[in-house]
């Protein structure tokens, strides 16, 4: 099974579920659609109306994002996985890397997928390294610390998605060469066998993914699936990387 989850960020208003509508009208009649999944995390504001109206549909809804804290609490502005789960999200963005950069320590990222998989929410935890750690060849020691930290044998692996997003690439155009991301994605799933040691999680690539650069990337099958900005936030561009990848 491949993913291909859209991060819309901070875009979308309750009217662009109308480049859901066109996405899904080409999800249904695909006959590839069931080789894959199809997750689109739009904001907070309109995962419930999103969410309700994909609920018989193909399209998955989850959440860029969630607090550390279960149920309810005092924190201004916070989210829980409980809530998000209420509101119709059935999976959740973790350690993003705009998050890490704004906070996020380890373990308050353990927290939030401990509490999310606790609500039935399946995780998408991203890692990644800088541009700095790549050029002093530590991207290894950097994912490894980024997995092993947060991840844990006692969480169920069916329910937690690793999403490989190289921080230099995001929005930049600058992506890994196919070499690169093939010896990269199998460090990834070395570590996770350490840590799950039985069923291994899916490891998606993210990083200025557009239509053109998935072809670069249909022959390594290491790769389970694409974490998506920018290009997500269009049907014709969304789609068009599926058809690319599957062409």
């Amino acid at each position: 099974m491949k993913y291909f989850i859209g991060n819309w960020k901070m875009f979308g208003i309750p009217k662009s579920i109308n480049i859901l509508k066109k996405i899904n009208s080409f999800y249904s009649k695909d006959k590839k659609r069931g080789n894959y999944r199809i997750i689109i995390t739009p904001p907070y504001t309109l995962i419930g109306d999103y969410s309700k109206y994909f609920k018989k549909k193909k399209i998955q809804i989850g959440s860029q994002n969630c607090y550390h804290k279960d149920l309810f609490s005092s924190n201004t502005g916070a989210v829980s996985p409980f809530m998000l789960k209420k509101s119709g999200a059935t999976y959740t963005l973790i350690g993003h890397s705009d998050n890490r950069g704004e906070g996020d320590t380890d373990k308050l990222l353990k927290n939030k997928v401990k509490f999310s998989l606790k609500n039935n929410l399946k995780i998408v935890f991203c890692i990644g390294e800088s541009k700095k750690q790549k050029k002093n060849n530590q991207t290894q020691k950097v994912l490894k610390n980024q997995l092993s930290k947060v991840l844990e044998k006692k969480f169920n692996s069916n329910n937690v998605i690793v999403a490989y997003e190289p921080i230099w690439s995001i929005g930049t155009g600058e992506i890994p060469t196919t070499e690169e991301l093939n010896k990269t994605i199998k460090f990834i799933k070395k570590i996770l066998k350490r840590i799950f040691r039985k069923k291994i999680p899916p490891v998606l690539y993210g990083g200025s993914v557009d239509g053109n650069s998935v072809k670069l990337y249909r022959d390594i099958m290491e790769i389970d699936g694409f974490l998506i900005g920018g290009a997500s936030k269009s049907s014709k561009k969304f789609i068009d990387i599926i058809r690319n990848y599957y062409r």
